[in-house]
């Protein structure tokens, strides 16, 4: 019995930081739970979709057996409503297995990004919810990465997270990953291996609170031969050989970005833009392309009705 369905969700609104591309200082508009600028709760609005998310993810079908987790606090948060029914049903695990190696995505920079709080402070905040014995497969660099080291660092992470449910007595058939935007599209285009020639093409969607399926093409085993990740070379990814044929034999996306359960459908859409990297361009946090949804016109943080009044001045 092998792993055979991928659901990822994106996390839902989230209060907004801003950083200093000189000083490499985040600040934070909204103080977050943990105190990490770049770590911030989800909007009231955020809540209320990760809400409608959880009753989703409760009648999902094939049910959950499995769930991991960006160690972000609103991926978590996301994750909340619906998970703490499955648990209190015994099902999908009983715990949040987190995994740094699909957190944030940050550009390169000279200084220190913030990092995620640590499992011990996490498990303050989301108590009896989270796997004590879970070792993360990789921790990503604080001084970021580019972006076709996200795209290796997504695909290592994958083939190592199906390598170990593939051999997992207990034989979880269904796994579900809550995440951020960039993650989300690199997970699509590592598991099904389609690599488009523009980087910033919208192919895997990843609206807030949206919701993808994956089901894989041979249902059997496959070995990994992939390289150890090396914690003291964390930019040196192991390479997976994922380009044109996909994680462990290949992958079908048969759900992409689905808000049809959400009340306010799709909304704050992402995609990437340029390099994003604080290295050659010092205003790459000010992402103009992302800085509003190319259909709906809402920025993170705010209400729906709020992203309509300041639709206009935006774009």
């Amino acid at each position: 019995m092998v792993l055979e369905t991928i659901y990822v969700v994106r996390h839902g609104f989230r209060s907004n930081w801003i950083v200093d591309h000189e000083t490499g200082e985040y600040l934070a508009s909204i103080p977050g739970p943990t105190g990490i600028p770049s770590d911030p709760a989800l909007a009231s609005y955020g809540v209320h979709q990760a809400k409608q998310l959880g009753e989703k993810i409760v009648s999902l079908d094939p049910p959950v057996d499995i769930v991991y987790s960006s160690p972000f606090y609103r991926c978590l948060q996301t994750l909340k409503p619906g998970v703490e029914k499955l648990f209190g049903e015994g099902r999908a695990g009983e715990k949040i297995r987190v995994e740094n190696g699909l957190g944030e995505f940050y550009g390169l920079a000279r200084f220190d990004h913030p990092s995620p709080a640590p499992l011990s402070e996490l498990h303050t905040h989301f108590p009896d919810m989270l796997h004590d014995e879970y070792e993360a497969v990789l921790v990503p660099s604080v001084n970021g990465e580019s972006i076709p080291e996200l795209h290796d660092r997504v695909a290592y992470v994958l083939d190592r997270i199906i390598t170990q449910l593939d051999n997992d007595p207990r034989g979880p058939k269904t796994l579900l990953i809550s995440t951020h935007a960039a993650t989300m599209i690199c997970i699509g285009r590592v598991l099904t291996g389609r690599m488009p020639e523009d980087i910033s093409e919208e192919d895997f969607l990843c609206y807030t609170c949206s919701l993808s399926k994956y089901e894989r093409k041979n249902k059997q085993a496959i070995e990994s031969d992939v390289e150890q990740w090396d914690s003291r070379q964390p930019n040196k990814i192991p390479k997976t050989g994922w380009v044109g044929k996909g994680i462990k034999g290949g992958w079908n996306c048969t759900l992409n970005g689905d808000c049809s359960f959400l009340a306010g459908g799709e909304e704050r859409g992402w995609r990437f833009s340029g390099d994003e990297d604080f290295l050659s361009n010092p205003n790459a946090f000010n992402d103009a392309a992302n800085a509003a949804n190319s259909r709906s016109g809402i920025v993170e943080g705010e209400s729906a009705e709020e992203g309509e009044k300041s639709k206009t001045s935006r774009l």
